[in-house]
């Protein structure tokens, strides 16, 4: 809990292998400050060396114009967003379900049993959290229970071809 204000957490996960490969900690919720941050730490970590899709749910964050735009110059990337004739047809919203696990996750293990008085030991204990627990130590059922570093050193043809 964090007693001065709301402090928003956005992520940019890989589904190959699960890692946070960007993101950002804001007190709006903005593009600028959220999403668009984001996506440049995340394409700073992870270079764009293949087609991807990016998904996201319908947020005004990922559904602005600025932050299209930024997709759109990036020609290996096509944006998908959740609608709700897709959910009814698919009869579950699986769509997000790996960024609602990561946020599961996160609180549970993490934000749950800390306290913290200032925004700053937030973000610093989240920022511990995601780079030093989550991306590196964690085991990951979708990686049959391997941590992301190990998952990665299994797969490096995947790491050299992306």
């Amino acid at each position: 809990m964090v007693h001065h204000g709301w402090l928003y957490l956005t992520e940019i996960i890989d589904l190959f292998d699960r890692k946070v490969i960007g993101w950002s900690m804001s007190e709006d919720l903005s593009a600028e400050s959220t999403v668009i941050k984001a996506w440049y730490m995340a394409v700073g970590n992870r270079p764009i060396k293949q087609k991807l899709i990016f998904h996201s749910d319908r947020g005004s964050q990922y559904a602005c114009a600025k932050f299209r735009n930024i997709l759109k110059s990036y020609q290996e990337v096509l944006q998908s967003m959740s609608r709700k004739e897709e959910k009814a047809l698919l009869l579950k919203d699986w769509d997000n379900a790996v960024a609602e696990s990561f946020f599961k996750n996160l609180k549970v293990e993490w934000v749950y049993k800390n306290e913290y008085l200032r925004k700053t030991d937030a973000e610093m204990s989240i920022f511990k959290w995601i780079e030093t627990w989550y991306n590196r130590e964690r085991r990951h059922s979708a990686l049959n229970y391997k941590t992301i570093n190990e998952f990665e050193l299994e797969n490096n043809n995947y790491n050299q071809a992306a």
